[in-house]
């Protein structure tokens, strides 16, 4: 899912589909964006694969296809619309290191409000680029 993820935000939401996904990517005021249609395609999608890969054997496989996006949106939703943006207000302060570098290759994301020359269109995944860099204790004590 995170490759399917990857791919249509990078071409789909800030390709095609920028109009809606532009809401995303600018300031405003109410808890409502364009880009929550994506969220409702996704959820419908997946309820229609589960449904029918339910009710038609040969078809199975479209069941745990349908429950495959279905926990990658819940997983989502929890990570980038309540830890990340905060659309649900929680106190939550990263610890682990994956969480640092996820979090803050979104927020490199964020600071592109055009539809080109953002990075960093993974959800789940980052690239260790954005991983905070430890501080050279050599370095620090040779310029003191």
């Amino acid at each position: 899912m995170e490759g399917f993820a990857w791919f249509t935000h990078k071409y789909i939401m800030h390709g095609i589909m920028w109009r809606w996904h532009e809401s995303h990517h600018v300031h405003h005021k109410h808890w409502w964006e364009r880009n929550d249609w994506f969220g409702i395609i996704f959820g419908i999608t997946a309820t229609v694969l589960i449904i029918v890969g339910s009710e038609v054997p040969a078809w199975r496989f479209l069941m745990w296809i349908g429950f495959g996006i279905s926990l990658y949106g819940v997983a989502y939703f929890i990570f980038h619309d309540i830890i990340v943006h905060r659309r649900i207000k929680v106190r939550y302060s990263p610890r682990s290191a994956y969480m640092k570098r996820i979090m803050k290759a979104h927020y490199i994301h964020h600071k592109v409000h055009e539809r080109d020359g953002a990075e960093a269109f993974g959800f789940l995944y980052a690239p260790k680029k954005y991983e905070a860099k430890p501080l050279n204790k050599a370095k620090s004590a040779e310029t003191a």
